[in-house]
C-alpha cells in the first residue's frame, strides 16, 4: 500500500494531498499544468521535503515529519524518470543502463539487464551515445536505467510530454509491457487523459494543489470532479471485462458485462483477453422501451441509478446495467419529456464504433 498525506508550500503555491493506493498499481497523478503533480513526485522521491506529512510505502515509513523521520532519496529505492531523460552524454547506452545497477549492488536483482534490454527494444542501441538517439529512444533508455536500479516504486514525471504524437505512441506500449512484466508499482504523472486510460489502475486527480478525487480508475471515471478536468467530450464510464469469444462472420468480439453483452470490433483481441473500454456519455442513447428495428448492435438493459445536472440544459444519467455503471448525456428537455427517475428501467443504446477497447 502507498499512503500519502502531506502539505508543502512553494512561494505562493501550496499543495495539500492525501490519498492511498493498493500495490502493485499504476497510480496516475492527473491534472492541468501547475496543479502540483511534479512537486508531489519530488516529495515521494525524497528530493523535496514536505512542510508536514507522512509517506508510507509497503509498510515502511519513508517520511513522517511529526516523528522526525526522513529516509534519504538514495535509500528509498525509488526510480525516477524525468521529462527530458537526463542521460549521461559521455556514456553509451550500455553504461547509462548499468549505472542503475552499480548504485544498488547490495540489492537482489529482480529485474535482469538482458530482460530490460529485450523488453524495451534496446539491443541495437547499446553502443550509441545519447546525442545520436531520438527522443523516444532516449526515454526508453531512461526507463531501462530506472528499472535496473531495482526500484520498489517507479516515478514517471510526464515522460511523454516532450514527445510528438508519433513518439508517444511508440513509448506507450513499452510502458504497458513493463507494467505487466514485473508489476513494479508506478506513479505516472500526466495531463493527457488518454495516457491515464491506457496505463492507470488508480487515479489521483489534482487541481490547484488539492486532490479532487482518488480511487480505482473505473470508479473515479464516474466522479463529476474528474469530468470537469477531462472536459465534457471525454466524460464517460471506464469498464473492464474479458473477451468471451469472436464472431467469425462479423469480426466482433463478445464482452460480458453483468446481465448484458457488448459487441466490439476485435482488432486482434483474442478470447480470454482482459479489455478496458471507455464508453463516452455523449455516445449513449437512453430509451424507456425495448428498441426495435435499429442498426445499433449494443442495447444494454438496466435501470437508472441517478440523474445529475451537468449544465443549465443537460443532465448526466447514471445507468446500472447489471453491476456496472455507465453514463449518458441527454438534454434537460429529454429528461423531462421521458419523465426519467431513479429506479426506472431503461435501455442504453451504444454503437460498436463508439467503444474504445484495448487489452489491459
Amino acid at each position: 500500500m502507498l499512503r500519502v498525506e502531506l502539505r508543502k508550500r512553494r512561494g505562493s503555491f501550496t499543495i495539500e494531498a492525501a490519498f492511498e493506493a493498493p500495490l502493485p498499481a499504476v497510480v496516475a497523478l492527473f491534472g492541468p499544468s501547475g496543479c502540483g503533480k511534479t512537486t508531489l513526485v519530488e516529495i515521494l522521491a525524497g528530493l523535496l521535503a514536505p512542510d508536514a506529512g507522512r509517506i508510507e510505502l509497503d509498510g515502511e515509513v519513508l517520511c513522517d515529519t511529526a516523528r522526525g523521520i526522513s529516509v534519504p532519496a538514495e535509500s528509498r529505492r525509488v526510480g525516477y524518470v524525468f521529462q527530458d531523460a537526463r542521460l549521461f552524454p559521455h556514456l553509451d547506452v550500455r553504461d547509462n543502463l548499468t549505472f542503475g545497477l552499480k548504485r544498488h549492488r547490495h540489492v537482489p536483482v529482480r529485474i535482469p539487464f538482458d530482460e530490460v534490454v529485450d523488453l524495451l527494444g534496446l539491443e541495437a542501441l547499446l553502443t550509441r551515445r545519447p546525442g545520436t538517439l531520438s527522443g523516444g529512444e532516449r526515454q526508453r533508455v531512461a526507463l531501462g536505467r530506472a528499472l535496473l536500479s531495482q526500484p520498489r516504486l517507479l516515478l514517471l514525471d510526464e515522460p511523454l510530454a516532450s514527445l510528438d504524437a508519433a513518439r508517444r505512441e511508440e513509448i506507450l506500449p513499452y510502458l504497458e509491457r513493463l507494467r505487466d512484466r514485473w508489476q513494479v508499482p508506478m506513479v505516472h504523472v500526466s495531463h493527457q487523459f488518454e495516457e491515464v486510460l491506457r496505463l492507470a489502475t488508480h487515479v489521483v486527480a489534482l487541481d490547484a494543489g488539492r486532490v479532487l478525487t482518488s480511487g480505482p480508475l473505473v470508479r473515479a471515471a464516474l466522479d463529476p470532479a474528474l469530468g470537469r478536468l477531462v472536459g465534457a467530450a471525454a466524460v464517460g464510464a471506464v469498464l473492464e471485462t474479458t473477451v468471451a469469444g469472436i464472431d467469425a462472420t462479423t469480426g466482433l468480439c463478445r464482452l460480458p458485462l453483468g446481465d448484458n453483452e457488448l459487441r466490439l470490433l476485435a482488432n486482434g483481441l483474442a478470447p480470454g483477453t482482459r479489455v478496458r473500454l471507455q464508453m463516452l456519455a455523449r455516445d449513449v442513447i437512453v430509451a424507456t422501451r425495448p428498441p426495435e428495428g435499429l442498426s445499433v448492435r449494443n442495447v444494454l438493459r438496466g435501470h437508472i441509478a441517478a440523474i445529475s445536472a451537468e449544465s443549465a440544459d443537460s443532465d448526466l444519467v447514471s445507468i446500472d446495467i447489471g453491476g456496472a455503471l455507465i453514463l449518458a448525456r441527454i438534454t434537460r428537455a429529454a429528461t423531462q419529456a421521458l419523465a426519467l427517475a431513479a429506479g426506472q428501467p431503461v435501455w442504453a443504446l451504444v454503437k460498436a464504433v463508439s467503444l474504445r477497447g484495448r487489452a489491459c
